[in-house]
């Protein structure tokens, strides 16, 4: 096995994470559909989606260092009250949460002289730096459209891209 048995234990806590964050945004876009904005909606399945990317990405790394992937459970995602602001600033807080979490993976790595471990990570920190500056901007916009929300919905679809 090219990871430690504790490395291993906590990327698949990681995979756990990706999948909660995946279902978070899954309850978030709800949130949004009852509301009527579907571009919202649309974005954070987006989300979602990309979330389960990072998991199975986490899951295949994992598999590819001749670790053993043990599956978590997740905690139902628990959201704040269904308004446009506080939505999204559960969103931005989440990312900068998951942020933690894969510094967290990282200083492990570097105390473990882990450099293949290291290396794979650089690219969710990366990854990491355009999902929280991606949340900042969209809670920034929210806060300056206001009750004016409808209007957003045309930037959210230039930010699904």
């Amino acid at each position: 096995m090219l990871i430690s048995q504790k490395m291993n234990d906590k990327l698949c806590e990681q995979i756990a994470n990706e999948q909660y964050s995946s279902q978070l945004y899954l309850a978030i876009a709800a949130a949004f559909e009852k509301m009527g904005l579907k571009v919202f909606a649309a974005y954070y399945v987006k989300q979602a989606q990309e979330e389960t990317g990072h998991a199975m990405k986490v899951y295949k790394y994992v598999i590819d260092a001749g670790g053993e992937v043990t599956i978590k459970a997740i905690a139902e995602p628990k959201l704040p009250d269904h308004n446009v602001e506080a939505l999204v600033t559960a969103a931005r807080d989440h990312e900068v949460k998951i942020t933690g979490n894969i510094n967290d993976l990282v200083a492990l790595a570097e105390k473990e002289n882990d450099y293949a471990t290291r290396s794979f990570l650089g690219w969710f920190v990366d990854e990491q730096v355009e999902e929280v500056s991606s949340a900042e901007e969209l809670l920034t916009l929210t806060k300056m459209a206001g009750a004016q929300v409808l209007y957003l919905e045309h930037r959210v679809a230039q930010m699904l891209g």
